[in-house]
């Protein structure tokens, strides 16, 4: 009898056991499952990844396989730093002043002249590969991501390079450069990409300030600080293109900057924006609701030029988004961060900056 009993008890552990283990992996699965994402989850969608390198750069390989990184989840890809790119402090030096000592006030801003990225790499031998620079002097007061969306602008993202380094370092920030680039030739879509931005940014360091730019607007003033403040920022609150005035009072396009816990509040930007305009009032409107303000420089230091040139080929004005925007106030814990879905590409490291190629789709039918 004693042996039967014992023969029963180990046949039941063994049932138990693959209960267990069939159980654990069914919660697996639905975890991955794209299908199984619900419009108000705190999850967003990216792309598994992995790495190769080729002709010195690093790159990801492109997957098709899409992944549920939830809440929880996402502290783990904050923490995904290389050591090469850490933002560790010197306890031995001291924290840089809230006003830096090398700037230089109102600049000399003109586009009639070329640059090669050879040469504005050069000229900048402290910025370290991938576009990363923190000052040897101090400790920084902010970790910064400089975000740009880009499809078929290297004419402007040369100039921009070359006038914002030097900027950035006489501004002692410790700073990541992150070009956000759409591939393909559907409509652009810019608010969408800045989401992309700000989730590919996190995985390679932990910056606590987020600086959205486009690549066609240069500051005027080295005093215009890129950072962020307890209030969201609009940097290019006097741009050339509009007299160095606002054009009205809700304005909020350019250059913005959000600390990742305003960026969280406001569930990042609309992804439902394809072709231009009205995002930049969309995200003006999600501060607002959120309860914060939006504070800007001075006139004098706020001013900013813009490189003229023709509307892009892909990025014509989109009646449509004027009816999405009427309908924001409901859509907004919905539409942005949230809910943001993409396909990473490549991931590229530059001298001079970190090449992020996606895709994200077309626009509704």
């Amino acid at each position: 009898m004693k042996w039967r009993l014992f023969i029963t008890l180990c046949v039941l552990s063994v049932l138990f056991c693959a209960l267990v283990y069939n159980s654990s992996n069914l919660k697996d699965w639905n975890r991955y499952q794209p299908d199984t994402e619900r419009p108000n989850s705190s999850a967003v969608s990216l792309i598994s990844q992995s790495w190769w390198s080729s002709n010195g750069s690093a790159k990801r390989n492109e997957s098709m396989h899409f992944v549920r990184i939830s809440d929880a989840d996402f502290a783990m890809v904050q923490s995904n730093v290389t050591e090469s790119n850490m933002t560790t402090k010197n306890t031995e030096m001291p924290k840089c002043p809230d006003t830096p000592p090398e700037l230089v006030g109102p600049l000399r801003i003109v586009f009639d002249e070329e640059f090669s990225l050879e040469k504005i790499a050069e000229l900048n031998p402290y910025v370290e590969f991938g576009g990363h620079h923190r000052p040897k002097e101090c400790n920084a007061l902010q970790h910064i991501a400089i975000i740009i969306p880009f499809r078929n602008r290297d004419h402007h993202l040369t100039h921009w390079l070359y006038y914002l380094h030097p900027i950035l370092r006489r501004q002692q920030g410790d700073y990541g450069i992150y070009i956000i680039e759409q591939a393909g030739k559907d409509t652009f879509n810019r608010a969408k990409l800045l989401n992309v931005g700000f989730v590919e940014a996190l995985k390679d360091v932990p910056y606590d300030c987020f600086i959205f730019s486009d690549v066609d607007i240069i500051p005027l003033d080295d005093r215009n600080l890129y950072r962020c403040s307890s209030q969201p920022r609009h940097l290019a609150s006097a741009m050339d293109k509009f007299n160095f005035r606002l054009p009205y009072e809700g304005y909020f396009g350019g250059i913005v900057a959000f600390t990742k816990e305003q960026y969280l509040k406001i569930n990042g930007f609309s992804n439902s924006y394809w072709g231009w305009g009205t995002e930049d009032d969309d995200t003006y409107k999600r501060v607002v609701m959120s309860g914060m303000k939006v504070e800007r420089p001075e006139r004098i230091i706020g001013r900013t030029k813009m490189i003229k040139h023709e509307r892009d080929k892909g990025n014509e004005v989109n009646t449509k988004n004027y009816d999405i925007y009427n309908r924001m106030k409901f859509t907004k814990h919905l539409d942005g961060y949230q809910s943001l879905k993409y396909r990473l590409l490549k991931v590229e490291k530059m001298h001079l900056y970190t090449k992020v190629t996606v895709d994200i789709g077309k626009p509704p039918s």
